[in-house]
């Protein structure tokens, strides 16, 4: 049976606020994160994560058979070991032999280890501990690409969405009703048997492959532009859906949305522009919720990632919004916005700022701490997710009072640097 272990390095700061309340190797880009990519579901893979503390009791939670931070499990026998941040291919993993390592530049893509071969998850230097194991092997170049931060998985999302379509669309898609509107091949259309398409739909692979997986229902005046995946259980409403999106599974999507990811259970019902973003689970856009995501010089954009302003050498940058956050009727998001968990979005008239912590709420056009802590959060995230018949666990809640701690010092400093701003003026 082939074994293979998933482990978060040190750059996963690097990827807040979307990573906050999952490894980064559940992150999405194309139709999959890179774990269901490499493992997929009723797979006969044995598989483990190194991650981070704070996570492992909720990923236990929702994958029992995984093997977590279990250097001992991994010793028994050779185990392929995946950098969560590596954007590979599934063949390049079944061809590779015992005693090598995979390397994108100077980073460690994969190693597949041995029996003498330790590993002590919890310990600082476990990023180098990977390395120098992979020294210690042949090294091979690997294909595939090493992801840095949020806006890595946009711009490799459309190339993604065509090499999963490829390998995993696969069975007898539906035929279309001739009210259907099909512009470019059939073949790059892939629709499951359970989806309900209604009429007066169209659906445009003259660029990219479009694939509606299980009992997704689009409703009539949607349009579909491929490269494109429409998840389990979404349903779209008079939406226009740009190429090089994907949207996850039990999504409610209406307006125009491209080039962006939709991790899943996420509601944008009403019209409003959402451009090259990333948006996290249990997020709700108000109606009109728009984003920018190209400056009016049309200059690279710089994200404000835990406050601390990142270049993306990109001019097509949009938002990126952690879960549970939600924003009012016509909020208007700056290009390059960062807004974390369990956030309160109220829009003031103009542009919001572009920095916003986790567990915070936009007031008036000011930045404020929630007042009652997760109370709040946890309360609407407790009614939210019980709309769609998933539950709040205690560990989730722990989870949730956790980043909240963390992500205190990040709140103070922004709320210094506008009372600095005010005081300026």
């Amino acid at each position: 049976m082939r074994r293979i272990a998933f482990f978060e390095d040190n750059q996963t700061a690097n990827f807040s606020p979307i990573a906050l309340l999952r490894p980064v190797f559940e992150l999405i880009c194309g139709a999959f994160s890179i774990r269901e990519r490499l493992v997929p579901s009723n797979s006969d893979v044995e598989w483990g994560a190194f991650l981070r503390a704070e996570l492992v009791n909720v990923y236990q939670e929702q994958h029992a058979e995984c093997h977590i931070n279990d250097s001992a499990w991994m010793a028994v026998h050779p185990t392929l070991l995946v950098n969560g941040r590596w954007l590979g291919a599934v063949d390049e993993i079944e061809t590779i032999e015992p005693g090598t390592a995979g390397w994108v530049g100077d980073e460690v893509a994969w190693v597949m280890t041995g029996l003498g071969d330790s590993l002590v998850h919890g310990d600082d230097s476990f990023s180098q501990m990977v390395k120098n194991i992979a020294r210690e092997k042949k090294p091979v170049p690997a294909t595939g690409k090493m992801l840095h931060y949020p806006w890595d998985f946009i711009a490799n999302n459309a190339e993604q969405l065509e090499r999963d379509f490829e390998q995993r669309a696969k069975g007898n898609s539906q035929k279309l009703a001739s009210n259907v509107g099909l512009v470019g091949p059939a073949e790059r259309v892939f629709v499951d048997s359970t989806a309900e398409i209604d009429p007066f739909v169209v659906l445009d692979a003259r660029h990219g492959s479009i694939w509606i997986d299980a009992k997704a229902k689009i409703q009539a005046f949607t349009r579909i532009e491929g490269p494109a995946y429409i998840g389990r259980e979404s349903q779209t409403f008079r939406a226009n859906i740009r190429e090089g999106t994907t949207i996850g599974p039990v999504c409610r999507i209406g307006g125009e949305i491209e080039e962006s990811i939709i991790h899943g259970y996420v509601n944008k019902y009403h019209d409003g522009f959402l451009g090259h973003g990333y948006i996290c689970p249990w997020v709700n856009l108000g109606a009109l919720t728009t984003n920018s995501d190209l400056k009016n010089d049309y200059s690279n954009v710089s994200v404000p990632l835990a406050g601390e302003s990142i270049k993306t050498d990109s001019n097509k940058v949009g938002c990126f919004i952690g879960d549970h956050t939600k924003t009012a009727v016509g909020s208007l998001l700056n290009t390059g916005t960062s807004i974390g968990a369990g956030c309160l979005i109220l829009p003031g008239g103009e542009l919001l700022p572009k920095h916003v912590p986790s567990f915070s709420r936009i007031w008036h056009g000011r930045l404020e701490s929630l007042p009652d802590e997760t109370t709040l959060v946890l309360q609407t995230a407790r009614h939210a997710m019980g709309r769609r018949d998933q539950e709040m666990t205690p560990a989730m809640e722990r989870l949730i009072q956790s980043i909240y701690e963390a992500t205190q010092a990040e709140r103070e400093r922004a709320l210094k640097r506008q009372a600095d701003q005010q005081t300026k003026s």
